[in-house]
């Protein structure tokens, strides 16, 4: 695999942000004259990185622009694009539950104590499994039928995207609680912060192609 100058990355990253874009303007944006990226141009062109268009300039080749793309992604932090969690106390009935989750339109919601400490996830599959054909069900706590640790799967706000995404597809999920570790007293407790969903990390990848068309 070729490794590239500290030169031909930031002429990759301008063209990222500026395709199409001239010799002599990307040697402005360097600082340096054109005859000294005439090389690195060279280079980039010939391995297959970038194109170039006689009277447009120089742009990306499209799987040079794929890479970029995972690059930025990997680099992006989970509290970029996290939304809010949606929330309950473990003494809250299946029925108070099942109405949170439609009106707040969510799969689950996380069970947390009075200092917002994760506690457990209760998903809509849950609620429906403990209602079906027991009608006595929904005056049960959630927190008798909801998942516990360490079967909680969970993303810190400075983790990536990317770590994020593969945790939901190795484990089959739609979301994960998004926490921050706290230690106190000898004992570390997790303090919900947020949510990441599939949805979140759809929308993150389609910002990030919006960014760089």
């Amino acid at each position: 695999m070729i490794e590239f100058s500290e030169r031909q990355k930031k002429i990759m990253d301008i063209l990222a942000k500026h395709e199409p874009i001239t010799a002599e303007q990307i040697a402005e944006l360097l600082g340096v004259s054109k005859g000294t990226i005439r090389s690195d141009l060279a280079v980039l062109v010939m391995t297959g990185n970038i194109e170039a268009k006689p009277k447009v300039g120089y742009f990306l080749a499209k799987e040079a622009r794929s890479t970029k793309t995972i690059e930025v992604f990997k680099k992006r932090k989970v509290k970029d694009v996290q939304g809010v969690a949606i929330t309950v106390n473990g003494s809250t009935t299946v029925n108070d539950a099942v109405i949170t989750l439609f009106l707040e339109d969510v799969g689950s919601l996380m069970v947390v104590d009075e200092n917002h400490t994760l506690q457990g996830i209760v998903s809509r599959k849950d609620l429906l499994k403990v209602t079906l054909g027991n009608a006595q069900a929904t005056t049960m706590p959630v927190q008798m039928l909801m998942t516990r640790q360490p079967k909680i799967y969970t993303a810190t706000p400075e983790e990536s995207i990317w770590e994020a995404a593969r945790k939901l597809i190795y484990y089959e999920i739609d979301s994960l609680p998004v926490v921050k570790r706290v230690e106190e007293n000898n004992t570390v407790t997790m303090k919900v912060v947020g949510r990441i969903t599939k949805t979140n990390i759809i929308k993150a990848l389609l910002d990030l192609e919006k960014e760089e068309i």
